[in-house]
């Protein structure tokens, strides 16, 4: 891998965080909170904010940004971005690349954290890998023949929109899984879980069935050698571990099953490094 500097840009619902990252190092880490319900203009100050500060004490050579929205990732076009209502249509790359002349790559921050696996973690080397984001909600990134699978629409692996009972898969299969059926604090269920208390245990066992159930319609959509589990809700992958492999282990195909990998994210700052992997990713 080159020795290339890339900046990574992670765009969230209320901060934006940025560094400079070479190779897998990653520099000091600049975060700013957003006016995530400002103008247009007023959330790309804040884009232009970090990056300045970032190119202030360092050089680089592209940039990549990870949003929570659907990317045309050919233009850098970013479309009705989650928690910044103002964004509806925001040609991100054009105006980036005007301001610092510089390639600049945009995608979705569940592809970043799958490309970021592949190039920075426990995905390196591997031709076939869905990562998946258990947080507030479920998201996924597709790799295929050793690449970032997008989609024509950047849509590909948005399998927590799958009709699932009642819902959708992620209204089951998330952190927002205790709020959505009980009323119930997520970071509170993950406290009383580590303190021992039954219900919480039980609540992450009724969760782990869903998770395995999403993981076998991964097996059976996309087939991969690799699944890497990120986000929050992975941190408690000890309380829903069990469960899950007793869901996925009714999967058809014993073959598949034999030879199926499940990992867990140790990628710190998965976001900015994920982001800036879109530079590798694009180079192929």
């Amino acid at each position: 891998m080159s020795n290339i500097k890339v900046i990574g840009i992670d765009l969230g619902a209320t901060n934006i965080r940025g560094a400079v990252v070479n190779n897998n190092i990653i520099g000091n880490i600049i975060s700013q909170r957003i006016k995530s319900d400002g103008s247009v203009e007023d959330v790309l100050n804040d884009i232009y904010a970090v990056v300045d500060a970032l190119l202030q004490n360092d050089k680089a050579s592209a940039i990549g940004i990870g949003v929570p929205s659907v990317v045309d990732v050919v233009e850098g076009i970013v479309y009705d971005v989650q928690y910044i209502p103002s964004w509806k249509e925001v040609h991100l790359k054009k105006l980036m690349q005007e301001r610092y002349d510089i390639p600049v790559h945009v995608n979705n921050d569940a592809n970043c954290f799958a490309v970021g696996e592949l190039y920075f973690g426990k995905g390196k080397g591997a031709d076939s890998m869905v990562g998946v984001t258990l947080g507030t909600g479920l998201g996924t990134g597709i790799i295929a023949n050793g690449k970032l699978y997008a989609g024509h629409n950047c849509g590909a692996g948005e399998i927590g929109l799958f009709p699932y009972i009642d819902n959708v898969l992620e209204y089951y299969c998330s952190g927002s899984f205790f709020s959505n059926l009980y009323g119930l604090n997520g970071v509170q269920v993950f406290k009383d879980a580590q303190a021992g208390k039954e219900r919480a245990l039980e609540l992450y066992a009724e969760l782990g069935n869903h998770v395995g159930n999403a993981v076998k319609m991964i097996m059976y959509a996309y087939d991969p050698e690799l699944i890497i589990l990120g986000g929050s809700v992975s941190q408690a992958f000890e309380y829903f571990k069990d469960t899950m492999w007793q869901q996925v282990k009714t999967f058809a195909y014993s073959k598949t099953l034999e030879r199926i990998k499940i990992e867990i994210s140790e990628l710190e700052n998965s976001g900015i490094i994920g982001a800036a992997a879109l530079y590798y990713d694009n180079q192929k």
